[in-house]
């Protein structure tokens, strides 16, 4: 591929290689040679194996574990800056520090723009990523950001016709999910419930009521992240005492922290559906079984690269997405 900002070349960091290779397979293109290796006090090296001047780089670097990722990230887009790339693009399938984007009592810090400060410091041009927790994340920035979604993925997997009655549910009104679980409700057709809770600190809620009706139906549990599955498996509890006949979960980013893979295998949830933003934890096959369905995202991020590499619309690849017909499969 070639374009007036030069030929498209794709890098990865370790954080998910393995995307970064069916990315690049969806393209066609071999990854690029990039060395990356650790000093015996823990700093990174990172070195360029061949010549990037004037290319149109794209590095592949989800920041889950973000104190270790995403100094990675940085380092590498630096080394590509002084190399001369022509232009570089972050490609971000998942945002670190995301939920911290805003102050919600004194003294705290706003890491999330704190991040998009050292992406730009450190010389990216362009940021690709995909379901931030919240979209104000992208005025942060003073680069392009083009924010893709996993949403109409998620929905194609829904379309079966083996699962009836849905409702879609958002485990949360208070963080910005209501508009992520509107979409697949909407490209589902069925109605939207929404669960009121609290949180008394960090990683713990309750769930104080469930505004819409559940009883007799399948309830789809729908959030962008499932980190330590506390909030997953309350919800599904209030929705069982409720009436909903099976509860579903899905999510875009699996975090999977601490004890989320035994809460989600105790828990009444039938299937846990999430995108393969970052890597699962070794045992979530095994934990899980059949109950675990992962969708692949590599076919979206590289239309988008793609398109970017070609000064074409993305909005025009996500709507393309939207109308996807019901018996279309991912």
């Amino acid at each position: 591929m070639a374009s007036s900002d030069g030929p498209l070349k794709i890098f990865t960091g370790r954080a998910h290689a393995d995307l970064a290779q069916r990315v690049a397979q969806h393209l066609g293109l071999p990854l690029g040679k990039l060395r990356i290796g650790d000093f015996k006090d823990g700093e990174i090296q990172v070195v360029i194996e061949e010549n990037v001047r004037g290319v149109d780089a794209f590095i592949i670097q989800p920041t889950i574990r973000p104190n270790e990722t995403l100094l990675e990230l940085l380092i590498v887009v630096d080394a590509l800056r002084r190399a001369s790339a022509r232009r570089i693009t972050a490609v971000i399938p998942y945002y670190g520090y995301g939920r911290q984007d805003r102050k919600t009592r004194g003294r705290e810090p706003i890491t999330a723009k704190l991040i998009a400060n050292l992406l730009v410091t450190a010389g990216a041009d362009r940021v690709l990523t995909v379901d931030l927790h919240a979209g104000q994340i992208q005025g942060f920035f003073d680069i392009p950001v083009d924010h893709l979604t996993g949403v109409p993925l998620l929905a194609a997997h829904f379309c079966s016709p083996d699962v009836e009655d849905i409702v879609v549910v958002c485990p949360d009104a208070g963080e910005g999910g209501i508009p992520r679980a509107r979409r697949l409700a909407e490209l589902l057709d069925v109605p939207l419930a929404i669960v009121d809770k609290r949180r008394p600190a960090p990683n713990v809620s309750e769930v104080m009521n469930v505004i819409g009706s559940v009883e007799g139906k399948t309830a789809i549990l729908m959030d962008d992240i499932i980190d330590t599955a506390g909030s997953v498996v309350n919800a599904a509890d209030a929705l069982r005492r409720m009436g909903a006949k099976e509860v579903h979960a899905a999510c875009v980013h699996p975090v999977l922290s601490g004890s989320a893979l035994e809460w989600l295998r105790d828990g009444p949830v039938s299937q846990v559906v999430v995108c393969d933003t970052i890597p699962l934890p070794p045992a979530a096959a095994q934990q899980l079984g059949s109950r675990l369905h992962v969708l692949s995202t590599a076919g979206l991020l590289g239309d988008a690269i793609s398109r970017v590499h070609e000064d074409r619309s993305i909005t025009e690849l996500m709507t393309q997405r939207h109308q996807r017909p019901q018996s279309e499969r991912d």
